[in-house]
């Protein structure tokens, strides 16, 4: 049995929070001004929750008030709370497409947040609005530096410094820049895989020299592989020239006079970027050996925030009717584009994700039924002088020469850039 004083506390307690409940759901019967007055005191006096508490009460009566909407979400920004803040920005600029402020505030706390593709879509967007307008476009600017676009930033800040040489921010923007600006790279990437059966390990190196134009970059390869007991090396150029805004394409070339490459490798893509931080592309990579094989793929992207995903399809006709695969990647950025953690599965064999698995007996090895997860972290140092990427990959695939059979193949790659100017 329950004893009374147990009894008579629960009832307190029950009248306690029906009656705090009560008071939280009192309508907001001050003036808007004066208590948006006092919450700006409280905010910059380091009492935001308190001003954030003032503010969401007057706006349950003033929901358009939206001066006070965007201090509201301008608070949640300063504490890091960007969830919350970039909710109210994309009220207020629904609502009232034509502040300037707004848009300003909010492509901030997208930069804040390390969303800076996010910011560089905003700001676009914001330009369109008000053509020319400097702040927005060093906003831009610095989204495009962060989003590995530094050459497009340069340019950016030199048509500001053009209109306006006053703009001590831009200069010091632009002297920053230049200080860092690195249009040159030499990479090395090495690679393993191991077999659960059959074969015995083999292992792929790329020596890479890469060099970034106003017109696009351009990277030129050299391959080495030694599989069968075999060495072999191929010759490869990926070229990413700049159409129009908005319009780019990537062009590949290879060559090697062995069987563990393709005699010639060619391919193009286009890309498109859309509204919403959509981008689509289309193209097709052809493989020749004995025979040639052409494989026609295309993706589309998305990026959200300081995420990033893509679903590229790959179709392969051939006698036996069209093969189809297909590879899903997700990308977490963290404080720029060259820092992030990516996730990616396939099924069935690819181009992208398999390129060194053809040879001249297998050039229908597109066929083979497949499952892989790679996982990729890949992290800059000494000022992004150095990018390092380390990824582990794990594929169920079937064997070749005996249909219906699997093997498991655990595969390490590594990488190293180093860019100078």
């Amino acid at each position: 049995m329950i004893s009374k004083p147990i009894i008579k506390l629960t009832i307190l307690l029950l009248f306690t929070c029906f009656f705090q409940m009560q008071a939280q759901e009192v309508p907001y019967n001050g003036n808007p001004d004066t208590s948006f007055e006092t919450a700006r005191q409280l905010a910059f006096n380091q009492q935001r929750k308190q001003a954030q508490d003032t503010l969401v009460n007057i706006l349950k009566k003033y929901p358009d008030y939206h001066d006070i909407r965007s201090f509201l979400a301008s608070t949640y920004a300063w504490d890091g709370d960007y969830k919350k803040a970039r909710k109210e920005f994309a009220y207020v600029i629904e609502k009232a497409p034509q502040n300037k402020e707004n848009w300003i505030a909010a492509i901030k706390n997208e930069s804040w947040s390390d969303a800076h593709y996010e910011a560089l879509e905003m700001s676009k967007t914001a330009l369109k609005i008000f053509p020319n307008n400097q702040e927005i476009t060093l906003l831009k600017a610095a989204a495009l530096k962060n989003t590995n676009n530094p050459l497009e930033a340069q340019s950016t800040v030199k048509d500001i410094i053009a209109k306006n040489p006053e703009n001590q921010e831009a200069k010091e923007f632009l002297e920053n820049l230049n200080s860092t600006l690195r249009t040159n790279t030499i990479g090395v990437r090495a690679a393993v895989d191991l077999y659960s059966k059959v074969f015995d390990p083999m292992q792929y190196y790329t020596l890479s020299y890469g060099k970034q134009t106003k017109y696009g970059s351009i990277i030129g390869k050299l391959n080495f592989s030694r599989r069968f007991n075999e060495n072999g090396t191929q010759v490869e150029i990926d070229m990413y020239p700049k159409i129009t805004k908005g319009l780019y394409a990537y062009v590949n070339l290879g060559f090697a006079n062995t069987f563990l490459f393709p005699d010639l490798r060619y391919g193009a893509e286009l890309y498109k970027s859309l509204p919403h931080s959509l981008e689509i592309s289309a193209g097709f990579r052809t493989l020749q050996y004995s025979t040639t094989t052409t494989i026609y793929t295309g993706a589309i992207g998305w990026y959200t925030g300081n995420s990033y995903w893509s679903l590229r399809p790959y179709f392969t006709p051939g006698d036996g009717g069209t093969s189809t695969s297909a590879a899903l990647n997700y990308r977490k950025y963290r404080r720029n584009a060259d820092n992030y953690i990516s996730l990616l599965f396939s099924m069935g064999i690819s181009p992208e994700v398999n390129q060194f698995i053809f040879d001249a007996n297998d050039a229908a090895i597109i066929n083979l039924k497949t499952q892989r997860l790679n996982v990729g972290y890949f992290f800059t140092t000494a000022k992004d002088k150095n990018a390092w990427s380390a990824q582990f990959d794990l594929a169920h695939q079937e064997i070749s020469f005996d249909p219906g059979n699997y093997f498991w193949i655990y595969s390490l790659t590594l990488s190293w850039d180093l860019r100078f100017k």
